[in-house]
C-alpha cells in the first residue's frame, strides 16, 4: 500500500502542477490566518483542540505548531475526547469539556479559533454565544471549516456512516475513532452571516477557500476533481468553494 500510496501521489502532483497550479490544502490558508492572529499578548482558547493543531502530513507540523504556541501569551486547549487531549504536546493547558458550555469566565480570551471543528457543532447559536461571552471587548473568533455546499461535503452527506468511514480512511489516512458526526449548521455563507449577526459579532472576514484533491487514492478519478476545482477559481463559483475561513470580533464596548 506504501508503493501505491507514492506512485499515485506522484501521478497526482504532476496532473496537480498542470492543471490547477498553486493548488494547496485549506489547511495552509488556515495557519497563515491563524498566525496573522497572534502576538505576544495574546490569550487563546482553542476549541476541539484534538491531538494536535496542524495535519501531521503537513511539512515540519511539530516544529510549526510549536512555534505557533510561543508566539502567544497563553493557550488553552478544549476537547471533549478525553484520550486525544491526553496526546495533545503542543499545548499544555488542556480543559476536558464541552465546547457549548464552555467553563470559562466573562472575557477571558483575546482569540478563540477551531480547526474543523464547527461543523460537527449541534447547536452553533449556543456555541457563538458562549464564544461571544468569553472573548474580551474586540476579540477574534477565527474558525476554518467544510463549506456545506461543497462537492466534498455534498457527497459526505450522501454517504451511509459506515461507507464514509472506510472513504475517509482510504482518502485521508483517518482511523475511525478520528471521524465524527457532522450536522453543517453554520456552514454556508448565509449560515456564517446570520448566526454572527444574531450573537452580536461583525463579520470581518469571510473567506471561501479551494484546497487539495481529496481522491487522489481512488487512481483516474483525481482527474475530474482536479477540473472541477479549476472550474471553481472562477469568482462566480466562489461560493461552491470547498472550505469557509472566517473571522468574526466582538465589538469594542
Amino acid at each position: 500500500m506504501g508503493n501505491l500510496r507514492k506512485a499515485l501521489y506522484k501521478s497526482y502532483h504532476l496532473l496537480q502542477r498542470a492543471i490547477t497550479p498553486g493548488l494547496r490544502n485549506s489547511q495552509f490558508a488556515y495557519r497563515d490566518k491563524l498566525i496573522s492572529c497572534l502576538n505576544p499578548r495574546t490569550r487563546w482558547l482553542d476549541l476541539g483542540c484534538g491531538h494536535q493543531l496542524l495535519p501531521d502530513w503537513m511539512p515540519n507540523w511539530q516544529v510549526d505548531q510549536a512555534a505557533i504556541v510561543k508566539q502567544c501569551e497563553t493557550v488553552v486547549g478544549i476537547d471533549s475526547d478525553f484520550p486525544s487531549l491526553v496526546k495533545h504536546e503542543a499545548i499544555a493547558n488542556r480543559v476536558h469539556g464541552n465546547i457549548e458550555l464552555l467553563p470559562f469566565q466573562n472575557e477571558t480570551f483575546d482569540l478563540v479559533t477551531a480547526n474543523v471543528v464547527v461543523e460537527h457543532v449541534e447547536s452553533p447559536a449556543k456555541l457563538l454565544t458562549e464564544i461571544h461571552r468569553i472573548l474580551l471587548p474586540g476579540g477574534t473568533f477565527l474558525f476554518h471549516t467544510p463549506n456545506f455546499y461543497g462537492y466534498a461535503s455534498l457527497a459526505a452527506t450522501l454517504m451511509p456512516r459506515l461507507l464514509r468511514v472506510k472513504m475517509v480512511e482510504l482518502l485521508q489516512g483517518r482511523k475511525e475513532e478520528d471521524v465524527f458526526p457532522t450536522h453543517y449548521r453554520c456552514n454556508t455563507v448565509g449560515a456564517v452571516q446570520t448566526l454572527a449577526r444574531a450573537s452580536g459579532f461583525a463579520l470581518r472576514e469571510l473567506a471561501m477557500v479551494e484546497s487539495s484533491a481529496q481522491t487522489v487514492m481512488l487512481g483516474p478519478v483525481v482527474l475530474p476533481e482536479l477540473l472541477l476545482i479549476a472550474t471553481l477559481r472562477l469568482n462566480a463559483l466562489r461560493n461552491l468553494r470547498t472550505n469557509i475561513i472566517a473571522v468574526l470580533q466582538k465589538r469594542e464596548t
